[in-house]
């Protein structure tokens, strides 16, 4: 069994609309359009069953969740939870955001650029910082679940955790956008300081994995994050900055096997090419301006599927992407691999970063050349262009362990689904820090669960 917590932020504010600070106070209430980005994602997630629903206790959050609940068909009440409430900015609240920056520039650019060190003062003049307080309440709502939750996480069986089966435990979760990233945060062991490299929008929906880990800990993956297909457009709005698209391949025979394929050039199954050609229609409306790959067949293949739909656009291959060499485990199937090398197999399930695979890599080196490769096509970026880069699963997880603030030993922390489509911004241009817009998308696939074979590396 798995606990999956589904995460979904409020629509669309009367606030939102007039770009005023709302933090923790209830003057806002849902604008139409909000109310209607409520209703999709009950629709999006009317296949889902919760076990439980919780909500903010603020009023755009509790309606959000009262029309969510009532699209999605199931006769659920959700529990107001303080702790879900957005992050305290009273002295800002109701100001305009042109007026924040006139009437408080210092403090506006130190929310901007270093969040976590903000200090406000309140009216009785004691002074507080708001980041890392919602960060301890994100805490508390974490225990909360545990403390409700926590007998579904079961031991898991493979590296990463658990699949979702039947007997899963789903839980709703409908919230802020502030509160919402300090979560996430909070269950991936980061510190306020990353609170920047996340993105949620409106409506948006995120959905997370715990299980129990080797020793007993508990692991977290991020499935999906920031998805907003279901209200219309497939990926949220680019801003005047680069933006890159990651995709992973699509399948093939050896990961619907669960035989490790690693640096053996297995192309795609017919699978594999109808969801690469998915992945290219749901891209179709996005502009693109070009395209990296690893060189093997089967990243290649399904960017070429991709760029059918986006024809002048050119595909650059690069071996800097090419998947992780898992040397004499290639081709094997996990029983195989258990048979010979017992104790390194466990210890790629339970500390990935200490393995070297024999007469193959290490996860630092795949990190260290995946991460180049990535910063050097990031550099070369002007503001008003989209690339793609279509590479491998432990090539895109170093990639967004890199750009999340993780470590090689968080690989599995991070879901790459065959197909899914990742979105990463660079706001504060090409040096500045990145921000993971969305991640492992995969409406085009089926839906907001991503259904996608759980096969081997």
């Amino acid at each position: 069994m798995a606990l999956r917590i589904v995460l979904v932020r409020h629509g669309l504010s009367s606030f939102n609309v007039e770009r005023r600070i709302q933090g923790r106070d209830d003057l806002s209430s849902l604008t139409p359009e909000g109310e209607q980005q409520a209703r999709a994602a009950g629709e999006a997630l009317a296949p889902i069953r919760f076990a439980a629903a919780y909500t903010s206790p603020l009023r755009r959050a509790r309606d959000t969740t009262a029309h969510l609940l009532s699209a999605q068909g199931q006769d659920l009440s959700a529990e107001p939870v303080d702790d879900l409430v957005e992050i305290d900015l009273a002295p800002w609240s109701g100001l305009l955001r042109q007026d924040l920056r006139q009437r408080f520039p210092d403090e506006e650019r130190q929310w901007r650029e270093a969040p976590h060190a903000l200090t406000l003062q309140r009216p009785d003049g004691s002074t507080y910082q708001p980041l890392p307080e919602l960060m301890e309440q994100a805490g508390r709502f974490q225990a909360l679940l545990l403390e409700r939750h926590g007998s579904a996480l079961a031991q898991p069986t493979g590296a990463e955790p658990a699949p979702v089966e039947p007997t899963h435990v789903t839980v709703l979760v409908v919230a802020h956008n502030a509160i919402l990233r300090c979560l996430v945060l909070r269950l991936l062991g980061l510190e306020a300081t990353e609170f920047r490299r996340l993105r949620i929008d409106n409506g948006s929906i995120s959905v997370l994995n715990l299980s129990r880990a080797a020793g007993g800990s508990i692991g977290v993956q991020v499935e999906s994050l920031n998805g907003t297909a279901h209200l219309g457009e497939p990926l949220p709005a680019k801003g005047p900055s680069p933006r890159l698209l990651l995709v992973r391949h699509g399948e093939t025979d050896w990961n619907r096997q669960g035989r490790f394929q690693g640096q053996i050039d297995i192309p795609l199954n017919a699978n594999g090419r109808a969801q690469a050609e998915a992945a290219g229609s749901f891209l179709a409306p996005v502009s693109i301006q070009r395209a990296y790959s690893s060189v093997m067949a089967r990243p290649r293949q399904t960017a070429e599927a991709i760029l059918a739909l986006h024809p002048g656009v050119p595909l650059t291959t690069t071996l800097g992407l090419v998947e992780i060499g898992h040397g004499l485990w290639e081709g094997r199937l996990e029983q195989e691999i258990e048979a010979g090398w017992p104790d390194l197999l466990a210890d790629w399930k339970r500390a990935p970063q200490t393995v070297q695979m024999p007469e193959g890599e290490t996860l630092q080196q795949v990190w260290d050349r995946s991460v180049s490769t990535w910063g050097t096509i990031v550099r070369s970026l002007a503001p008003e262009e989209t690339a793609m880069v279509v590479a491998h699963d432990a090539v895109n997880k170093t990639i967004l362990c890199a750009l999340l603030g993780l470590r090689p030993a968080d690989i599995w922390a991070i879901k790459q689904g065959n197909g899914g489509v990742t979105v990463i911004d660079y706001p504060f241009g090409t040096d500045g820090i990145p921000v993971v817009t969305a991640l492992n998308l995969t409406p085009h696939l089926g839906g907001v669960l991503d259904r996608t074979a759980a096969g081997a590396l």
